[in-house]
């Protein structure tokens, strides 16, 4: 697959506040690739600089070999964009938000009607087609995000956080609506804070902390890269630490402690398993390695505002 995107020792500065601190990544044709960290990770501060609403303080970016300029229209009409804000306009109905966003595109309005139920049908959206924007859940609200931003049939879709807030049901219909697209040709850029919605959907991601880029790979290598297949999660108190460490830490690939649990990370837990069955250990848990596990290791799992 050609690369789509290049960015290369990309630097944000807001004053003296370091968002982005020199990241290079590229993105390919077709794929999804993740953007994975938590709130101020500088992940939407990445993606508006790629799509040239945000100028560079330092560094490059092109997209299909143009320069992400502030000034680049021809990016932006090849881009469509589902928002991390609400963004409609709550005076008017569905059919009209997306009649008056094509008239961003310079769309003829006949074909801007047909688009417009089509991706209406896209969404599920048929039965509020008339409703105005304030009598719309949140999820139909961010449904109408997505269709609004493929109203210019756009060659890249850049989503920012598109489930936040949803219920499951909502995030699982974006995702199977994300998903279709990637199938059909799109490139996707996700930026999210759920490590299971960059599991579901990303080729590959990078995992983002303090404006820095600490990992990058596919959800499963970085998962066996970093954890293995397998954890076993023991909530017991520090104090037995030493004694659990050296009866479980031979057949573990590593360890820690968080609060009141110690983990122990495997490639194959059975060996483990086996062993606190003959320990009779309470309040264990075995169950296989996630995302989450992999950005809780490389972040640290205190909270931090």
């Amino acid at each position: 697959m050609r690369t789509i995107i290049r960015a290369e020792h990309l630097v944000k500065n807001y004053g003296e506040f370091a968002a982005v601190k020199d990241i290079s990544f590229e993105i390919r044709e077709g794929e999804c690739f993740g953007f994975l960290g938590p709130n101020g990770a500088g992940k939407t501060t990445t993606v508006r600089m790629i799509h040239c609403v945000s100028p560079i303080t330092s560094g490059t970016i092109l997209v299909n070999g143009l320069p992400a300029d502030v000034d680049n229209r021809k990016i932006k009409a090849a881009t469509g964009v589902i928002p991390q804000e609400m963004t409609l306009d709550t005076d008017l109905t569905v059919f009209e938000n997306m009649m008056v966003f094509s008239k961003f595109f310079d769309i003829p309005r006949r074909e801007a009607r047909k688009r417009t139920d089509e991706l209406i049908a896209f969404v599920e959206l048929e039965a509020k087609r008339d409703n105005k924007i304030s009598e719309l859940s949140t999820g139909m609200k961010r449904r109408l995000l997505v269709a609004r931003a493929l109203l210019n049939k756009p060659a890249l879709i850049i989503a920012d956080e598109p489930t936040t807030g949803l219920d499951p049901q909502a995030r699982h219909l974006i995702w199977q609506r994300l998903r279709l697209l990637k199938n059909q040709g799109t490139t996707l850029i996700l930026t999210t804070q759920y490590m299971e919605e960059a599991q579901q959907l990303c080729d590959r991601l990078v995992v983002m902390y303090e404006g820095k880029i600490l990992k990058e790979g596919s959800p499963r290598q970085l998962i066996d890269d970093e954890i293995g297949r397998e954890v076993v999660e023991i909530r017991i108190e520090a104090a037995e630490d030493a004694r659990l460490i050296a009866d479980l830490g031979p057949l573990a690939r590593g360890h820690e402690r968080a609060g009141d649990t110690l983990f122990f990370y495997c490639r194959d837990g059975r060996a483990i398993q086996k062993k606190l069955v003959e320990m009779d250990l309470p309040n264990t848990v075995y169950r296989p390695a996630t995302l989450e596990d992999v950005f809780l290791k490389l972040t640290g799992r205190s909270l931090v505002e």
